[in-house]
């Protein structure tokens, strides 16, 4: 460790971190000199078991470039748990300045096939436990007036995907909370940031590849590291974006986009109010040159990863 990092003093809670892109983000952030708080619980894609070996891994890794950190395996689902890593971090670490929520699983499945488990799961983990982790952090971050938040969204819940109705409803249930933590707690100096991150991980290898276009899909798909999400998260844990808050960026292999959020595209009116008859005649015809297709994510990004 060199001692000039972008992090350096700083403590940070990274979930969902023994693997894929919360390793990444793990170990970029303990390079720039963070201590880093590795929580996974080491479950399955959807959400069965528990281990204990990826977070001790990433720890290790961390301590072996001369880093600091320290290991922690409940289930960001459970609001007790999160409380009790936000201690784990001030006992063992000294403090905490960053949260990254990462955590997540998969149950996809389309939607009139889906049963309540995999909606409740899927909410809990990745809805649900973003809460937990920030609602824990916020009376850190109030106290010492400064923290980050950054928060992982998907263009599923952003755009729209296939049988990922439970998955879409929490990503996207993730960006008006991320909104919200921005909104209510600037006054403390306290930033809140959401990414939709593009990359091959365990989670995304459960997209089917059946037919030639699904693994070209993948092909694609699998060029785009879960390193490459890293430097933008690092870069938002830092105090050189302390000005860059309430908003949501995506990554994807070499690219970084800033998203929209929703404003008003189209509006129409008459002075002696609607009735049903007059949304069909005239408001619907008058919008509808304007109305969103039912667009993929993949639709939308359709060119090559650069």
């Amino acid at each position: 460790m060199t001692g000039s990092g972008l992090l350096d003093g700083k403590v940070a809670l990274v979930t969902g971190a023994g693997r894929g892109v919360g390793r990444d983000i793990a170990l970029q952030m303990a390079e720039q000199g963070a201590k880093v708080l590795v929580n996974d619980l080491g479950g399955s894609e959807t959400g069965e078991g528990a281990d204990d070996s990826p977070a001790m891994s990433v720890v290790k890794q961390i301590e072996a470039m001369g880093g600091q950190a320290a290991a922690n395996i409940n289930s960001v689902a459970s609001f007790k748990a999160a409380q009790e890593m936000v201690d784990q971090a001030y006992e063992e670490l000294g403090g905490l300045d960053v949260v990254v929520n990462n955590a997540g699983i998969l149950r996809d499945v389309i939607f009139h096939k889906m049963t309540e488990d995999d909606w409740d799961i899927v909410i809990a983990v990745h809805l649900k436990g973003s809460f937990n982790i920030a609602r824990a952090a916020a009376a850190v971050f109030r106290g010492q007036e400064n923290g980050s938040m950054v928060h992982m969204t998907s263009t599923s819940g952003l755009i729209g995907n296939f049988g990922q109705a439970n998955y879409a409803a929490a990503k996207l249930g993730i960006v008006g909370l991320s909104k919200s933590i921005a909104l209510d707690m600037s006054r403390f100096n306290v930033r809140s940031n959401c990414i939709s991150p593009f990359a091959w991980s365990r989670l995304i290898g459960t997209i089917p590849t059946e037919t030639p276009e699904q693994q070209a899909r993948v092909e694609k798909i699998k060029q785009m590291t879960p390193a490459k999400i890293a430097p933008v998260a690092v870069a938002l844990a830092s105090d050189e974006a302390k000005q860059v808050t309430g908003q949501i960026f995506a990554v994807r292999n070499n690219e970084v986009y800033l998203m929209s959020q929703a404003r008003p595209v189209r509006s129409v009116h008459r002075s002696e109010g609607w009735t049903a008859e007059t949304v069909l005649n005239h408001a619907f015809p008058a919008m509808k040159a304007h109305f969103y297709a039912l667009d993929r994510s993949a639709d939308v990004f359709s060119w090559d990863p650069v």
